[in-house]
């Protein structure tokens, strides 16, 4: 049965792991988040709902 012999797809998913585990992961944090809340600037106002069916 060619599924248990191991050489032709096991270096092949090692290979794919590493790259999930090693590239991609400094690629995902690589990105910043542009629009930050600014707690200095935002206005606190209580705000309360009028729900009609209340």
């Amino acid at each position: 049965m060619p599924q248990l012999n191991p050489n032709p797809w096991l270096l092949y998913l090692l290979l794919a792991w590493l790259i999930f585990l090693f590239l991609a992961p400094n690629k995902i944090l690589g990105h910043t988040n542009l629009n930050e809340p600014n707690t200095k600037n935002m206005k606190t106002t209580k705000f309360s709902w009028a729900w009609p069916w209340q």
